[in-house]
């Protein structure tokens, strides 16, 4: 048997289409909320692979649901179903508002699922015209070309005009702004509960019951993008549950699959049904292994031990952050749900939250940001509380370079 071949950072640079800048180490091998890179150096991990990770690095759960899939059957095809695809749309319905679910392989195809189907409905509805979509400014829904056109920041899209269009950006958390562009034309709102990418920004949950009732009033679907926010992230199997609020359409991935590529877009009878076979679909989306690992993931998170210990270690978090931040004044504020945190730099250090996840990674901690001015923590659903204390540790090691 050959040698693997040898590769290092540089490689990056050698061989891969320049979309991405990623650190300077290679991570090999992990195990909890703990990675190794290719010189043996061990890192704490905040990042869960933006928030995908929800078990954390070669958890026994996943890794067994693998194997033993993998054993088994890979991959079929959208002509046949699959024993492990149909138990996870059970335990998604049986645990939502849902009735049926569409599989795909990740938050911007969920994403790109519910908008079509948005305009599908909008077109069955016989109103001319119902094809407006309703969008907010700093969203992030995706990277194909509609849900980055959906997606409320301009610099992922400006590149690549025409984009689709019918879609109609207004400040987030901002009802009047919102009233004023929906109308008997609109046939979709899509909104996510926490803005992720765009700051870790909390919507106000009167913002999201009043689209709820203009989605209602004017017959548009209420889609609720939890891609990151769901499958545990906030203390609830998903946020919508936190604010009283149902949607028509939820879309998931990320830690749904634990690590393996899998997403889905939720919906009611209602609804699924303007979709008939030939409408939309994926040739991966649903095959068995995702599958099965993130039926495993979901039975997994899915249980009052592990969504309370969300909660509990939110708290320890903020704690944790709020005696580190006293001591050094960055943060003029932290804000999130679960384990979907944001730090926003204090004014004098703003556009630096880049260089404290470079300082961070130097000194043994995986960290994201969210935007110039946030740093964002994405870890385990069940990080230990010595891998945070120890986290929060190097963290301060890193901001005390910032200080300086």
């Amino acid at each position: 048997m050959e040698k693997p071949i040898s590769v290092t950072r540089s490689n990056f640079n050698d061989w891969m289409v320049p979309v991405f800048a990623p650190a300077n180490f290679i991570p090999v091998r992990g195990e909890g909320s703990r990675i190794w890179d290719q010189e043996n150096k061990e890192y704490i991990d905040f990042a869960g692979g933006i928030a995908v990770n929800a078990l954390g690095h070669a958890h026994p759960v996943a890794v067994n649901a693998l194997t033993e899939q993998a054993k088994k059957l890979w991959h079929v095809g959208n002509g046949y179903t699959n024993e492990p695809v149909l138990r996870l749309a059970k335990q998604l319905t049986e645990n939502t508002f849902a009735d049926k679910v569409f599989f795909c392989n990740s938050g911007a195809e969920a994403n790109e699922a519910a908008l079509k189907l948005a305009r599908k409905v909008g077109l069955d509805s016989g109103v001319a015209g119902k094809s407006g979509i309703v969008a907010f400014k700093n969203a992030f829904h995706g990277r194909t070309l509609f849900t980055v056109s959906a997606g409320g920041q301009p610099k992922y899209s400006q590149d690549f005009a025409p984009l689709p269009n019918g879609i109609n950006h207004v400040a987030f958390n901002d009802l009047d702004a919102a009233k004023a562009v929906i109308n008997e034309q609109t046939c979709a709102v899509i909104v996510e509960p926490i803005q992720g990418e765009g700051g870790v920004i909390p919507a106000d949950i009167e913002f999201l019951k009043g689209l709820r009732a203009l989605c209602d009033e004017f017959g548009a679907l209420l889609i609720f993008d939890e891609v990151q926010t769901g499958v545990g992230r906030t203390g609830s199997l998903y946020a919508y549950m936190n604010t009283g609020v149902i949607p028509d359409v939820l879309t998931t991935a990320k830690a749904l699959g634990g690590g393996f590529p899998v997403g889905a877009m939720l919906t009611t009878d209602k609804f699924a049904l303007h979709f008939s076979v030939g409408t939309h679909g994926t040739t991966y989306g649903g095959n068995p292994l995702a599958s099965a690992v993130a039926g495993a993931v979901f039975e997994f998170i899915n249980t009052p031990e592990v969504l309370e210990g969300v909660k509990h270690r939110h708290q320890y978090f903020l704690d944790a952050l709020n005696t580190l931040n006293a001591e050094h004044q960055i943060f003029e504020e932290i804000r999130g749900q679960g384990l979907l945190i944001g730090c926003v730099l204090q004014a004098e250090y703003a556009g630096k939250a880049k260089d404290i996840t470079t300082w961070a990674g130097e000194e043994g901690l995986l960290a994201l940001i969210a935007g110039p001015d946030v740093v964002r923590f994405t870890p385990s659903l069940i990080i230990p509380e010595q891998d945070i204390d120890e986290g929060i540790a190097r963290l301060k090691r890193a901001l005390a370079k910032l200080a300086k």
